[in-house]
């Protein structure tokens, strides 16, 4: 490509490499490994060509190319516009049940610069950091390639305070685009989505940092603590409430059995309905209560309210119409945050429809955390 992109600058913070040099050790010795890439729509690959071009895939590349003896196994958790608050209900399910060797968390494009998307952040990494299969854990920050925003400052907070490994494009990368040594449009169409040049780029900056890993493999060095939460850590133990995994009341909703295909197969095991005044309830427990329903680009949609116990002065709006017009988004609304421990009332009612409804009021889940 020709880019001089100085990815040595990437890798933004050291971290402990003890987990990492135990990996490259046993990569050597042609032990079996699964290497996990959760994050948002750049993990997924979106604009890139083909799923091998996606800058996880290249990342895994690098460990097939560089220890040939070893078996890898390759899974892409990504899922386009989701956010750390997802990511901490999904890991279990999605990632740690295949008990990986090698974990990258990739959501600061996704998150705001928030104290709210550090400690939903925080509880996904105390996951997979604190899981008993010990992963090799790495912290991937991408940032909008316009704006320079991102939610990097947050997330590296996190990074720094659990010693993790933590590697940068806007000290790279970006730092380029600004200085006009790479016109953004060479490297993504929207300012956010890498195009195969740019996962390419992204690669390159992960896997420098990977070379010098490498480099110091030998060099013994003694595992990190895990420490207490640095926030209220409320999102350390989510669950997503879904239809084969509860009974709620339902009047007027309908489940969707259909088999859900793949990890970005977004609109599947959830609730449906179409009629104004349909409604569904659940019990849950927990202090923090989030709902997550499609947002649709075809108009007119339905509308809904959330209710938590019986509050109906706080009740939140969820507008199924989508102003994007990039796909059907799989959006969150949270509806609780810090609320007492316990057993909770959630209750969801559609409140208009419309004569022409293009896609009926879809509910994919209700999550709670604490």
């Amino acid at each position: 490509m020709g880019y001089e992109i100085h990815a040595d600058r990437g890798w933004v913070h050291r971290g402990n490499l003890y987990r990492l040099k135990q990996l490259m050790r046993r990569a050597v010795q042609g032990d079996r490994m699964t290497m996990a890439f959760l994050g948002g729509s750049i993990t997924q690959g979106s604009v890139s060509t083909q799923y091998t071009n996606c800058y996880a895939y290249l990342v895994f590349d690098w460990f097939v190319k560089r220890f040939p003896k070893t078996a890898f196994t390759y899974i892409n958790a990504g899922v386009g516009g989701t956010t750390s608050q997802f990511g901490a209900a999904r890991v279990e399910e999605d990632v740690l049940l295949y008990k990986p060797d090698f974990v990258s968390i990739e959501f600061s494009v996704n998150d705001e610069n928030t104290d709210f998307y550090q400690e939903t952040y925080e509880g996904l990494v105390r996951q997979v950091y604190g899981n008993i299969g010990e992963p090799a854990v790495i912290l991937i920050h991408n940032i909008c390639y316009d704006t320079g925003v991102s939610a990097e400052e947050k997330h590296r907070e996190i990074g720094a305070y659990y010693d993790l490994p933590s590697v940068s494009m806007k000290t790279t990368i970006y730092q380029q685009v600004v200085s006009g040594a790479i016109e953004n449009r060479q490297i993504t169409p929207d300012d956010l989505h890498p195009n195969t040049d740019g996962h390419a780029l992204l690669a390159e900056v992960i896997t420098d940092f990977l070379d010098k890993v490498y480099l110091q493999m030998q060099e013994e060095e003694q595992p990190a603590d895990f420490p207490q939460p640095l926030t209220a850590n409320a999102y350390e133990h989510a669950r997503r409430y879904q239809n084969h995994n509860s009974n709620p009341v339902c009047d007027g909703f309908t489940a969707d059995t259909a088999f859900q295909k793949y990890v970005n197969d977004n609109f599947r095991r959830g609730y449906m309905a179409s009629n104004k005044g349909a409604k569904i309830i659940f019990a849950v427990e927990g202090t923090e209560i989030a709902v997550q329903y499609r947002k649709s680009v075809k108009h007119p949609a339905p509308i809904a309210v959330a209710v938590v116990d019986d509050d109906e002065d706080n009740a939140v709006t969820l507008d199924a119409n989508f102003d994007e017009s990039w796909g059907d988004c799989l959006f969150i609304s949270t509806l609780a945050h810090h609320i007492a421990a316990g057993r909770h009332k959630v209750e969801i009612r559609l409140t208009e429809t419309h004569e022409k409804d293009a896609v009926s009021f879809y509910l994919v889940s209700v999550i709670a955390s604490q």
